[in-house]
């Protein structure tokens, strides 16, 4: 019984992801896609992310650093 309910409940979120694929018409997208800008929001968010990971690398170590200094 459990086995059918949960096929249920898997069929229900695949139905909803292919419905959720169906061109939506954004008009944003297509504008930032046809001037070709879409490519300066993805190398500032790309920019962002590098950002962000290699600080909490840097925090990483710093952590490291101090855990092996208290040894």
């Amino acid at each position: 019984m459990r086995k059918k309910s949960y096929l249920f409940v898997l069929s229900i979120f695949v139905q909803i992801g292919l419905f959720a694929q169906q061109d939506s018409g954004i008009e944003m997208a297509d504008v930032l896609r046809s001037n070709g800008k879409i490519y300066v929001v993805v190398s500032v968010l790309l920019i962002i992310f590098i950002g962000i990971f290699l600080y909490l690398l840097s925090i990483d170590r710093r952590l490291k650093k101090m855990e092996s200094d208290n040894d």
